[in-house]
């Protein structure tokens, strides 16, 4: 498989007057195309600074940051948008739904500024709705949702531009485990179709469903594991019950 992701020595500090927080220690990896790989971590360890370096959101401090075999290290912030609208689709922990707005129009959302026909936007929000199963609800409003139909809601919303890559940041973390587990299976089906799965948790059940776990300690990268396939369908099948 082709590498999508490359980082060498990638390091990220903040300032805030005169006083710098390093955040991430000189990180090197890198991960193919068609992956599924949980960044794992305690509480301040770095992985959801990881990924929003990975994802676009923000600037690294030093290293080399290759998407796709372009070197994004030095992109300005209207380039990383434009890579981050094209490029990635996010799940985060707390849904960030419109509460009074349509399934349909939260799905369309990020279509606002994409060149298409209204009915074109329509439509693709329709079939993301329908990768999730959530047809019979394209007409409710997000606040008249559970907890874990508004995930699904967010998935088809970060699948409606076709990204190349998913990020899921602790996306279980407000849901019962019976609804958990339905939303890791969407993004493990996800997967086996072909997308790039990034998720960010640090829950050992939830990291379960990667098939690769890179783990961050204090932002440093200690550990690098390919997860054995029949351990991870047990697992998979524990987490379901």
């Amino acid at each position: 498989m082709a590498i999508l992701f490359k980082v060498q020595d990638l390091k990220k500090q903040y300032a805030n007057d005169d006083v710098i927080t390093p955040v991430l220690h000189g990180l090197s990896f890198s991960i193919a195309a068609g992956e599924f790989v949980s960044i794992m971590g305690p509480s301040g360890s770095g992985k959801s600074t990881l990924m929003h370096i990975l994802g676009f959101l923000d600037h690294l401090t030093e290293g080399i940051y290759q998407f796709d075999g372009k070197d994004v290290s030095g992109l300005t912030d209207d380039e990383l948008a434009a890579m981050r609208s094209q490029k990635v689709g996010f799940v985060f922990q707390q849904f960030n739904l419109l509460p009074k707005t349509s399934v349909l129009d939260n799905v369309r959302l990020p279509m606002l500024y994409v060149n298409k026909s209204d009915a074109e936007r329509t439509l693709k929000a329709k079939a993301a709705i329908a990768a999730v199963g959530l047809e019979h609800r394209m007409d409710y409003l997000s606040n008249q949702l559970s907890g874990g139909e508004k995930q699904r809601v967010a998935i088809a919303r970060a699948l409606v531009n076709d990204p190349s890559v998913i990020f899921a940041d602790e996306p279980t973390g407000n849901l019962d485990s019976k609804s958990g587990a339905q939303i890791m299976k969407i993004l493990d089906k996800l997967n086996a179709e072909g997308k790039t799965v990034i998720l960010v948790t640090h829950e050992t059940t939830t990291a379960a469903y990667a098939k690769r776990i890179l783990r961050l300690k204090d932002g440093l990268l200690v550990a690098d594991e390919r997860v054995d396939e029949a351990e991870r369908q047990r697992a998979l099948a524990s987490e379901l019950k």
